[in-house]
């Protein structure tokens, strides 16, 4: 019995100095003995109140970095009850699995009024598809995809979305092949795979007088291009790498504008950060507006630069309460005849107005000087001069008001202008309201020797912005070149495949041509606010978030009070400049160079009378 005793007894000791040596072997690899030293006589000394406080922070000072360990999709609603995508980042934070943050991503789908069923039916239908498709990802492959990487490592996490992006599109474009081969083998006639061709253009009627600004030979309308394909589920890509931005910052006790900075200014902090100039939407009298007007999708007020955002959007409500008090107390109807300088005939109905999705009135106006007489007539009344205090932008829509059955545009319920027409309206509009320093959209992306001709007679007192007028991020960086078409500004809009180093990619674009970068909004927006953060950091001249009702957009203002009270309180805040024009060189352009930027140009006073409210 002693002799087993003493056997097992002898074995124990052995493992026991197995397991020392093993011990010894682990701690040394990971330099926990003269660490350990270290803090042990640095806390001595110290002798802080709580020891035992003061060594767990020495001690997460030590951990690993955090990594990613799990990504999580979900399915939400945006703030029009339509489904979206959510991602949650989670990660692995001394050993322990974190939950960090969230974001909702909004989607491209533009939110439709006055369409027919069987066309809202189909794009709901492509909505839930999209969505799914971006859950699926990101929960079954991009989440084992990004386990272990530093979310900090933004352009290394942006090159993994950006290489699962690629094979996707490939597949994508395999499964059409296929489907395409399997297709021609079954004998499908291969001319109903093509789209139907587009009308002719409208012929000459017979007996049709000369005159009314006809041309000899009137040039045929440019078919529309065919849209940008957009790959079921690719707006996982975009909404992960905010997240993964998001996590960055919070991990590092950061807001996510001054991350964004970082990554824009090569982890350099800028000395100032300036808050964009805000271009809010006050009405809309747009197609799909009651009223005979198409042309004005949004009449958007730009507070004066010398404003901070907060006096801003105080001073559009007031405006905002008069225009509501105008509709209300608007006169019957009068049995009137007389015409507008447009054509259209005044005082035929009574003028209503509703809460759109943009988050601002649409108001049922009957011609183009309506809108602007009644906020014109407004400022009057609350003491504001428009061209000083504040001033207009138009966001046209033009593609929106293409009639291709007569290849011309239809600014007003039976009123059309063909491109050449459209400069002069717009000139026209421009002398009559010098206030108006922005047209976005004026014409559709096909029609570019018209979009020479505005930003020649109106490049020096007004910008001339393109947003659905412009291709998509994605493909301007693809193509390394944002000079598709004549024109003094760029919206950009964080969707689909967009990531966080294609933001920063585009605007060192748009800086160094020295045009100008407004951060848009969707259309069907969520309540996340990360956009007014992308658009501090990235550094955008404006920001254009809709109208100041609706929730899903005021809760971006209110952030973006938030921020302009931080940079204030930091001394960071920087101030914009006054608005400058370009006076657009051809020379200078085809030398592959913008002209300098000239000194301030303020519009004139209004001329106009004041409207009667």
């Amino acid at each position: 019995m002693g002799e087993e005793g003493g056997g097992r007894s002898c074995g124990t000791t052995r493992e026991l100095q197995k397991l020392k040596q093993q011990a010894m072997e682990y701690y040394r690899e990971n330099d926990v003995p003269r660490r350990l030293e270290e803090l042990l006589n640095s806390t001595f000394y110290l002798q802080p109140a709580d020891v035992y406080g003061h060594l767990a922070n020495c001690f997460s000072k030590l951990a690993k970095p955090p990594t990613i360990c799990k990504v999580v999709g979900k399915n939400v609603l945006d703030g029009l009850g339509l489904p979206t995508l959510q991602v949650e980042i989670f990660c692995t934070i001394q050993n322990f699995s974190k939950n960090i943050c969230s974001v909702v991503m909004a989607t491209h789908f533009e939110a439709h009024e006055n369409t027919s069923p069987e066309l809202v039916e189909a794009e709901e239908l492509e909505r839930v598809d999209a969505v799914s498709t971006a859950v699926q990802w990101v929960n079954e492959t991009l989440t084992e995809e990004l386990h272990g990487l530093v979310p900090s490592n933004q352009a290394e996490v942006d090159q993994v979305l950006r290489t699962f992006y690629e094979n996707k599109v490939q597949e994508d474009k395999e499964r059409k092949e296929l489907e395409k081969n399997l297709g021609d083998s079954t004998a499908l006639s291969p001319q109903l795979l093509l789209p139907p061709p587009p009308p002719p253009p409208p012929s000459k009627k017979k007996g049709q007088k000369q005159g009314r600004m006809e041309t000899s030979a009137e040039k045929p309308v440019i078919p529309a291009e065919p849209p940008e394909p957009i790959l079921c589920g690719s707006m996982a890509i975009g909404a992960v790498s905010l997240a993964v931005a998001k996590t960055s910052a919070v991990l590092d006790n950061n807001p996510l504008y001054l991350n964004i900075a970082l990554l824009k200014h090569h982890q350099e902090q800028p000395e100032k950060l300036t808050i964009p100039l805000l271009m809010v939407s006050l009405v809309s009298c747009g197609k799909s507006s009651p009223g005979k007007l198409n042309l004005m999708k949004e009449v958007i007020c730009i507070p004066h630069p010398g404003l901070t955002a907060k006096q801003g959007v105080e001073m559009l409500l007031e405006i905002q309460k008069q225009i509501n008090k105008a509709i209300e107390m608007s006169p019957p109807p009068k049995p009137e005849t007389k015409k507008s300088h447009d054509g259209g005939k005044r005082g035929q109905q009574q003028i209503t107005s509703k809460m759109s999705h943009l988050g601002c009135l649409t108001i049922n106006y009957d011609t183009i000087e309506q809108p602007l007489l009644l906020i014109q007539g407004i400022c009057a009344n609350l003491g504001l001069e428009l061209g000083t205090n504040l001033h207009l932008a138009i966001n046209c829509a033009a593609h929106e008001l293409m009639d291709y059955s007569k290849g011309k545009y239809e600014v007003m319920m039976g009123t059309y202008k063909n491109a050449a027409e459209m400069v002069d309206l717009y000139v026209d509009l421009i002398n009559k309201f010098p206030s108006i320093i922005a047209l976005i959209d004026p014409f559709r992306k096909e029609d570019s020797e018209q979009w020479d001709s505005i930003c020649n007679a109106l490049g020096s007192r007004c910008y001339i912005i393109a947003g659905t007028a412009s291709k998509s991020i994605s493909k301007l960086l693809e193509e390394g070149s944002i000079s598709i078409l004549k024109y003094s500004g760029l919206i950009i809009k964080h969707t689909n495949q967009t990531t966080m180093s294609d933001l920063v990619e585009i605007t060192h674009l748009i800086d160094g041509k020295k045009l100008i970068a407004v951060l848009g909004s969707t259309e069907g927006e969520s309540s996340d606010d990360s956009l007014v953060d992308l658009a501090v950091g990235l550094g955008v001249r404006f920001i254009k978030l809709g109208g100041l009702s609706r929730g899903e957009r005021v809760t971006k203002y209110n952030r973006l009070f938030t921020i302009e009270e931080e940079l204030g309180q930091n001394g960071t805040l920087g101030f914009n400049e006054d608005h400058t024009f370009f006076y657009w060189n051809e020379e200078a352009e085809k030398a592959g160079e913008l002209p300098e930027v000239p000194e301030p140009i303020f519009p004139t006073e209004v001329v106009e009378e004041h409207a009667k409210l």
